[in-house]
């Protein structure tokens, strides 16, 4: 946990230091606006910012311990959702919880062909909603919240721990359009009938 705080602190500070500018000479041309030939890189989750407070998916981007999540959020195009106002609730699993799933199923599901279902898996983590993980503990034990793929997660308090969908939270930062919930383990959605 202090290393995942560690990171996004240190991110912080990246983003902090890189936004101070201290020379007052302006080239013409750096505040022109550039075209990006990228055709899947549109939206609102790529437009650059350096002064505000880091959105759900730049927190993510700036984990080392989230990147398979971030390679999942990208195969899935998802990364403008993740950008939105909000306020979001994500829980995000680590690498490790990736890494504990049967073996060939993240490289699955990152092939193109599996976009849907991938794209189920993740919003199946993401709720609206802004509440810390003591909001959590004292509203929603035993309740369930709604999640961005139109199904339900149980929340279940189990001593000082908080259980989403049978993962527990293990770390919370506020970004900037909602809030990151660290969890050790990937929520797999109930199949649909």
């Amino acid at each position: 946990m202090k290393t995942i705080l560690k990171t996004v602190f240190a991110f912080m500070l990246i983003l902090l230091v890189s936004s101070c500018n201290t020379s007052e000479k302006k080239d013409a041309t750096a505040n022109a606006p550039t075209e990006n030939t990228n055709t899947k890189e549109k939206g609102q989750a790529f437009i650059a910012d350096d002064g505000s407070t880091p959105n759900v998916l730049q927190i993510a981007i700036g984990s080392p311990d989230h990147t398979t999540l971030v390679a999942a959020v990208q195969a899935a195009d998802l990364e403008n959702a993740l950008v939105n106002a909000g306020p979001l609730m994500v829980f995000a699993p680590t690498n490790e919880a990736f890494a504990a799933l049967p073996e060939g199923t993240v490289e699955n599901l990152l092939k193109p062909e599996n976009k849907n279902t991938l794209a189920d898996i993740l919003k199946y983590h993401v709720t609206p909603g802004n509440y810390s993980k003591e909001f959590l503990k004292k509203a929603f034990n035993g309740k369930e919240l709604g999640q961005a793929n139109n199904q339900y997660v149980l929340v279940e308090v189990k001593g000082d721990d908080v259980y989403v969908g049978g993962a527990k939270i293990i770390a919370s930062v506020k970004a900037g359009n909602g809030i990151v919930h660290v969890i050790d383990k990937v929520m797999l959605p109930p199949t649909k009938e």
